[in-house]
Order: C-alpha cells, then sequence, then structure tokens
C-alpha cells in the first residue's frame, strides 16, 4: 500500500475554477487521484473551499452547486481534526513560522501517513516534520 499524498485547498479551487485551464487541468488530474483514495484531504480544506466557493468566487456559486461538488469529492478520504491535531498546528506555528491554518494542513497530513503536500501556499521544496511540498503548478 503506498503512503499518502495530501490537497490543501487552493488544490480543489483550480480544479473548479476554469479562469487557468492549465491549472485547472493539473488540479483536476490530482481530484481524480484523491478520489481513488490516493490522495487525502482534511476536513479543514473541504470548509475552505466551500467558503471560497460560496464567499469568494465571482460570482459566489449557489448552495445546491456546492453540495453537488462536495458530492463528487465525498470519495476523498477525509482526516478528522483533533486536540493532537490542533497541539500539533501550534508545533508548526513555532518550528516553522506558517501561519496557524497553514500547520492545521501540516498537522493534518502527518496524521494521514502522508510524505507529501500538493500546494501552491506552502514553500515548494520545503519538509515541515518530514513532508515534502510540491506545487503541482510549477515544473
Amino acid at each position: 500500500m503506498s503512503v499518502p499524498e495530501f490537497l490543501d485547498t487552493n488544490i480543489l479551487v483550480y480544479a473548479y475554477d476554469s479562469s487557468d485551464r492549465k491549472k485547472q487541468q493539473a488540479a483536476q488530474q490530482l481530484v481524480l487521484r484523491a478520489i481513488a483514495g490516493e490522495i487525502v484531504i482534511s476536513t479543514q480544506v473541504l470548509a475552505e473551499f466551500a467558503v471560497t466557493l460560496l464567499h469568494k468566487a465571482s460570482p459566489p456559486a449557489a448552495p445546491k452547486d456546492v453540495a453537488a461538488v462536495l458530492e463528487i469529492l465525498a470519495p476523498i478520504p477525509v482526516i478528522l481534526p483533533d486536540a493532537d491535531i490542533v497541539r500539533r498546528a501550534v508545533e508548526a506555528r513555532e518550528r516553522y513560522g506558517v501561519h496557524f491554518y497553514d500547520g492545521m494542513i501540516i498537522a493534518a497530513a502527518e496524521r494521514g501517513g502522508c510524505r507529501q503536500i500538493w500546494s501552491e501556499d506552502l514553500n515548494r521544496g520545503q519538509s515541515y516534520f518530514g513532508i515534502v511540498v510540491g506545487d503541482p503548478f510549477k515544473s
């Protein structure tokens, strides 16, 4: 069994957003792998994705459309937050200087046994608690 990878919120957003077709295609390939069970996400990622579509997209998506997209994403394994993940996020903040919510992403990926986080927001190539960040939009 392979060790899973982790998708950050921005990958889901790009998979949905057609304004940059190259990024959308790269993100969609990762989402397909996630639906196949090769990549995990967290509850936080789903919540941030829903907030982005409902409140930050232009125009905002209709709640029924967001619910439909979330249904498509339902097969993706989800890491649930708990007190230990919050504590580890605080450790990530102290050790790496990341924003607390990025620390939550790192802690969830660690909980999932991931070796890589796919993200445009974290530092590409950096290792956080042994998990390396990859940016699927840069070669």
